[in-house]
């Protein structure tokens, strides 16, 4: 049974960072797009960055280039998301997923990813 479960959330003022986990387990694909998501409350689920596990391309959304950094450890079948820089616009659920890295479509678009976490909380003010 595939699994992920992310972690890391948290509430903190402007400019402070965040390190996000999200520990996969189960076989979910040959080879593997995993991406992390958020959802303000009114808003709809947006992409924020995504690696190929299998080569470690990485991508971002233009909000959060330079800011954000997505990185994964093989080892411990991990994909961390550092928050850096964070401004109240930040503040969302953020969703680990994953999908098949040959899904056709949008590393953006959350239709491509078959698996997803509970989500963990994200919280930016002062």
């Amino acid at each position: 049974q595939v699994q992920l479960v992310e972690s890391g959330g948290g509430s903190v003022q402007p400019g402070g960072s965040l390190r996000l986990s999200c520990v996969a387990s189960g076989y979910m694909y040959s080879r593997t797009r995993m991406g992390w998501f958020r959802q303000a409350p009114g808003k709809e689920r947006e992409g924020v960055a995504a690696v190929y596990t299998g080569g470690g391309t990485t991508l971002y959304a233009d909000s959060v280039k330079g800011r954000f950094t997505i990185s994964q450890d093989n080892i411990k079948n991990t994909v961390y998301l550092q928050l850096n820089s964070l401004t109240p616009e930040d503040t969302a659920m953020y969703y680990c997923a994953a999908g098949s890295a040959y899904a056709l479509g949008s590393w953006g678009n959350a239709g491509t990813y078959g698996y997803w976490g509970q989500g963990t909380q994200v919280t930016v003010s002062s």
